[in-house]
């Protein structure tokens, strides 16, 4: 298939041995077809489902693919409840669940983005259900899914996107293609430039948040903290030089869309709950900018949600504790609204 995507992918090798030493190890996705038209899976507007949460990010790499190629309306959406189950479902801890009725203990109400399985004639309630369903294992989200044959066509979200794009007509979308993004243009140079910025993003960025969060060596800790602000600095740098409004240049692409969710939560979220705390967006004035930019673009506000973030994350903390900022210089995700807040001076 045109455009499919060669995923940047943690080595897994003794990836049970780094596990139980201390590492966060990354698994690989299982389900990896490819929409084609002449394949099982042909592009068709109201034809495939996606289930995600609101508070991961690889499914606000997906929300945001969604809403900026404007398939709102034809490739319909389950949403999660951003906390797992517990120990007292009769299913077992740590499992996604689509179940309206939950009461947020930030709000102490039900959160509106929530759903039911809206996507199946299975009113799967647990992501692992639907994994289940096929004889797999697999307990992750997002999900993109075949509503006629009621199969999984991915869990990758890296390659989600990519046929999202690919096949932006076919599946419906209402933006004029002449006003709709090309997240992975047809140059070979340019895809050769945004494979090479998503590689990087990946490994410091988006899978680095998670290393210094989740790895319980002190070491593998300070190996990825480094690592991510010396992307940070690379990315700021590679923004800063020709003053370009996104990373590709005058057009949004890919390499902004995957670099966007861990942005997006570093400042109220991963500053604190993944031990980020070297320095926030707001202190690197070209990114916090680019970020401002990239969320008051058409869509992007609504593919994701703090609350799910804040909850989904601290509420897995080991006390629970949910807190209550940052409230300096203003409450996120309002401060997304003031690109005039970048730090100039670092």
């Amino acid at each position: 298939m045109a455009g499919k995507s060669i995923t940047t992918e943690e080595d897994q090798k003794n990836a049970t041995a780094r596990r139980a030493s201390g590492e966060f190890v990354r698994g690989l996705s299982g389900f990896r077809h490819w929409l084609d038209p002449d394949g099982d899976f042909p592009p068709e507007a109201d034809r495939y489902h996606l289930y995600v949460a609101l508070n991961c990010p690889w499914c606000h790499r997906v929300t945001l693919a969604r809403n900026i190629l404007g398939l709102q309306d034809t490739l319909s959406m389950s949403v999660a409840f951003p906390t797992r189950t517990g120990d007292s479902d009769p299913a077992g801890p740590n499992l996604w669940e689509f179940n309206p009725d939950r009461i947020s203990p930030i709000t102490g109400a039900p959160l509106p983005e929530c759903t039911d399985d809206t996507g199946s004639t299975q009113n799967f309630r647990l992501a692992a259900e639907i994994y289940a369903a096929e004889g797999a294992s697999e307990k992750s989200v997002p999900i993109l899914y075949d509503k006629r044959t009621e199969r999984v066509v991915s869990n990758e979200s890296a390659e989600i996107i990519r046929m999202l794009n690919a096949h932006a007509a076919a599946l419906g979308s209402k933006v004029p293609i002449a006003q709709r993004p090309d997240l992975y243009p047809e140059s070979t140079k340019l895809r050769v430039e945004i494979d090479t910025l998503n590689s990087l993003t990946y490994t410091a960025i988006n899978n680095g948040a998670y290393k210094a969060g989740f790895s319980s060596r002190q070491d593998v800790y300070e190996e990825a903290y480094t690592a991510y602000f010396s992307a940070l600095q690379t990315l700021e740098d590679h923004l800063s030089a020709d003053n370009q409004p996104f990373l590709m240049g005058e057009h949004f692409t890919e390499a902004d869309l995957r670099l966007f969710p861990t942005l997006y939560r570093h400042d109220p979220v991963y500053y604190i709950r993944m031990k980020l705390n070297g320095a926030k967006i707001l202190d690197y004035p070209h990114l916090w900018r680019w970020l401002c930019r990239v969320y008051n673009l058409p869509g992007v506000a609504d593919s994701s949600s703090l609350i799910h973030c804040r909850q989904g994350y601290f509420g897995r903390s080991w006390n629970n504790v949910i807190p209550l900022g940052p409230n300096k210089p203003i409450t996120y995700p309002e401060a997304y609204l003031h690109p005039e807040l970048a730090r100039d001076e670092r």
